[in-house]
């Protein structure tokens, strides 16, 4: 994902046999604190670790934050996704922890993708079945093309995606620097109904757009936000090829934090962030500040305060202010501002077990599935279908114990389950289902309890991911710039903001593990360390990919 605000090949970076760097001898097994054990803070931890330095992780819940995985009782390989469940092939940073670490991957099920036996798309009570996209009526295939149309009218589309295809930076950076100012301002709706495509057609075409969207289900509840996320997800192929992780997503932070890698400096062999920390991580925190020998203090629930040269915060940056006691000069005012304009997306979900993944099963009367990967603009808004073992491939999975995601829904539709109780989630749901497949009784092969979490009301995280509203580039802009810290008062150095939220690339676990190496070689280079020979950081190429700056006047 060579995200365009700043294109730093991290793939390269983490490939090079050189490593990402050292530190001065003298600092070797320096402590430093990383504050959250999701995917940026172990990310960050281990590869301090492997630099020779001591992470201190601190985790207020469960190791992986939003990459959390519910297993259901006796059945141990089904699990529940209730955050991260699908990761784009784009994402070489994310993979390549995913490589490393020997996990297992399939490809997930979204609707249409080829690897989908069949989707459902109903509107208007009218139901959709289809195989491929040129099932579907044409109405879709309009809608289609007429998203391509304004995406390669008011955005480059081509031009930006083919200089991505080379790995052209300056080019990425020169189409790019362009765009910002002119989007940053504008609503995804704003730019939709603008656009010449879109402009010409009735009504209803946007709203089916809006309802079904491509690649990853429909994208009305994005319309409010700032067109310039959507670009991002678009030109990084964000919403393409997305694979699962077999036996769950959390399973990615958990295998980090019990990792022995082979190329550590300084540690004894077999060495890993749990032996570091006696098997778990320290409590969570509940203040941080300066001390008057300069050192960071980190206080935690329990009332033991550490010191520290340097601290990595990968929570939702809005808990350092909601959650976390924060000395406030450790920011400026405009990285505070930043922080508390963050705009974060609710989202909820709810799974049940079933006896088998009855899907699988054709009507010898219609000769179709007799369900579907399904959206619609009822209550339940997307349904997912997952198979167990290794996915829709395996014919082992036939009479296992699969997972059904009943519904995967955002803001406002996420805010429509917030006061329901759990029962009253699936009867519901169970009911809209109901509509669309009458006969087929779904009820009868769901086994144990559901599975259901709505992300705004976890106190750790007070929402899913960071959505940007239209003008808050300036903000984002400071947010990701703040790990290179030399222009910065001695004050404010030494923090270290990292966390999807921080990144261009909000909800995608790519963006947790670029800024949590955005951070470590701010610890580096703080702690007075460099990048490895031949290798350049992201902080060595700063002012060449640096995100463009807007002015405050016109």
């Amino acid at each position: 994902m060579l995200v365009p605000d700043f294109p730093f090949p991290y793939d390269d970076y983490l490939a090079s046999p050189a490593g990402l760097g050292s530190v001065p001898p003298h600092r070797l097994g320096t402590e430093v604190a990383v504050v959250g054990a999701g995917m940026s803070g172990l990310v960050a931890a281990h590869e301090l670790m492997k630099l020779g330095l001591r992470p201190v992780v601190y985790e207020a819940g469960e190791i992986g934050g939003r990459l959390r995985s519910a297993a259901f009782p006796g059945v141990p390989d089904a699990v529940a996704d209730l955050g991260g469940m699908r990761f784009p092939r784009s994402g070489r940073a994310f993979f390549h922890y995913v490589e490393e670490l020997g996990l297992r991957t399939s490809p997930f099920p979204n609707p249409l993708a080829p690897q989908t036996p069949s989707t459902v798309i109903e509107l208007g009570g009218r139901a959709h079945y289809a195989e491929t996209a040129a099932d579907l009526p044409p109405l879709f295939g309009e809608v289609a093309q007429a998203w391509r149309d304004a995406l390669t009218e008011g955005a480059e589309l081509e031009a930006m995606q083919q200089a991505i295809r080379d790995r052209d930076l300056p080019r990425i950076k020169e189409i790019w620097n362009r765009t910002v100012p002119r989007l940053d301002e504008v609503t995804f709706y704003g730019f939709v109904s603008a656009s010449k495509a879109f402009s010409q057609l009735p009504f209803g075409h946007r709203e089916t757009f809006g309802q079904v969207g491509f690649g990853t289900g429909g994208w009305d509840t994005d319309f409010p936000n700032s067109m310039l996320e959507i670009l991002r997800v678009i030109h990084t192929d964000a919403d393409d090829q997305h694979q699962r992780i077999l036996g769950g997503a959390q399973s990615v932070p958990l295998a980090l934090w019990r990792h022995a890698p082979a190329d550590v400096a300084h540690w004894p062999a077999g060495t890993s962030l749990e032996s570091l920390h006696g098997g778990s991580p320290r409590p969570g925190v509940r203040r941080i500040r300066r001390g008057d020998d300069g050192r960071l203090l980190v206080l935690d629930r329990w009332g033991t305060e550490r010191p520290y040269e340097a601290v990595i915060t990968t929570c939702q940056s809005w808990l350092l202010s909601a959650g976390i006691d924060t000395d406030e000069a450790l920011f400026s005012h405009d990285l505070w501002m930043a922080m508390e304009r963050s705009h974060y997306m609710q989202s909820s979900k709810t799974f049940v077990l079933v006896d088998r993944p009855f899907w699988r099963d054709v009507d010898p009367d219609t000769g179709r599935h007799v369900m579907s990967t399904t959206l619609t603009d009822r209550m339940t808004r997307g349904t997912y279908l997952l198979d167990g073992g290794d996915g829709v491939d395996d014919p082992a999975a036939a009479d296992r114990p699969a997972v059904l995601c009943l519904s995967y829904t955002w803001n406002d539709d996420a805010l429509k389950w917030l006061a329901l109780p759990t029962d009253e989630r699936v009867r519901l749901m169970l009911h809209s289902l109901a509509q669309i497949y009458p006969g087929l009784d779904i009820a009868s092969h769901v086994l144990g309890e559901p599975i259901t979490i709505s992300w705004e009301r976890e106190p750790h995280f007070m929402g899913a991911f960071r959505g940007n509203l239209p003008g808050h580039y300036r903000y984002q802009q400071r947010l990701f710039s703040h790990f290179v810290q030399d222009g910065l008062p001695a004050a404010q150095r030494g923090i270290f903001l990292a966390g999807d939220d921080i990144s261009f690339t909000p909800g995608w676990a790519e963006g947790a593990v670029t800024t949590g190496l955005n951070a470590v070689w701010g610890v580096v280079h703080q702690l007075g360390g460099a990048s490895a020979p031949g290798n350049p950081g992201p902080g060595d190429r700063f002012a060449e990919l640096a995100p463009v700056v807007l002015p405050d006047s016109p």
